[in-house]
Formats: structure tokens, sequence, C-alpha cells
């Protein structure tokens, strides 16, 4: 079967919601709702044990791109993420480019053009993505 990821909250293709942009709290001029979009996913494969799902803008002005979302440890039984919030208790919201962990909307600066954002689900055989490292490192 193949792994596919889709948003409820928008298709694939179209802009994204301005209730999804960045808002005015953050200071950059977007006036959004900041509401992360929900998500559903399909076809993990048996063996899977934990869920990353990422949200990447290639064409910020940045040199390198702008990590929107990152949310990690999600278990593998787990097939969606509902608009906003709540997520699964074991997940874990890391920190983005902005400096803050949790979902950042698009905001590109103005007269910047549109934007494309990357949703990628990435699947991991350990429980968390930090177990293979941390059974590696010598204990004190």
């Amino acid at each position: 079967m193949t792994l596919t990821l889709e948003s409820n909250s928008f298709s694939e293709g179209e802009r994204i919601p301005n209730n999804h942009h960045m808002s005015e709290a953050f200071g950059l001029g977007c006036s959004g709702g900041n509401i992360s979009p929900g998500l559903h996913w399909e076809g993990v494969p048996e063996g899977t044990k934990s869920i990353v799902i990422q949200c990447f803008d290639p064409d910020a002005p940045t040199g390198s791109g702008f990590w929107h979302w990152v949310i990690a440890n999600i278990p593998a039984d787990i097939t969606s993420l509902p608009e906003g919030g709540p997520y699964p208790a074991t997940s874990l919201e890391t920190r983005t480019d902005i400096g803050a962990p949790g979902w950042i909307g698009p905001c590109p600066p103005e007269g910047h053009g549109l934007h494309r954002y990357v949703f990628t689900c990435l699947l991991y055989t350990s429980p968390s993505p930090r177990d293979g490292l941390l059974s590696r490192m010598p204990s004190s």
C-alpha cells in the first residue's frame, strides 16, 4: 500500500486558508488564525512505531527555507491530527524556524509571491526517533 498524506483543511495545490496563516501575535504583518491544519494519512506499514509530520517552505527568502511545523512521537496507530489539535499525549511539537514550538502558519514577506508548503510524513521503526541515539550514548 502507498503512504498518502492529505489535509481536511485544504486540497493539494490550493492556497492555505487564512485561518491557518500566522497570527498578528508574531508581529510579522500577518493576521491569520495560526490554527494547524487537519491532516490524515494511510498506508503506514506494519512495524512502524512512531510518526513525524513536518511542514517546510522551500521558497522562504532565508537561503535555506523555513520550517513551519514538526510534530514527532505520534503513535503508529494514529491516522490523523485534528485541525488545531489536540494531539496525542505522546507527541512532541518541536521548535520551528520562528524559535517556538508548534504550528507557525504561512506569512510570506509582502511582494515575495506565492510559496509552496511541503508536508511530509516520516515513519520510524523505533518508538521514538531519539531511542536509537539514546541507546548508543555511553552511560555516566
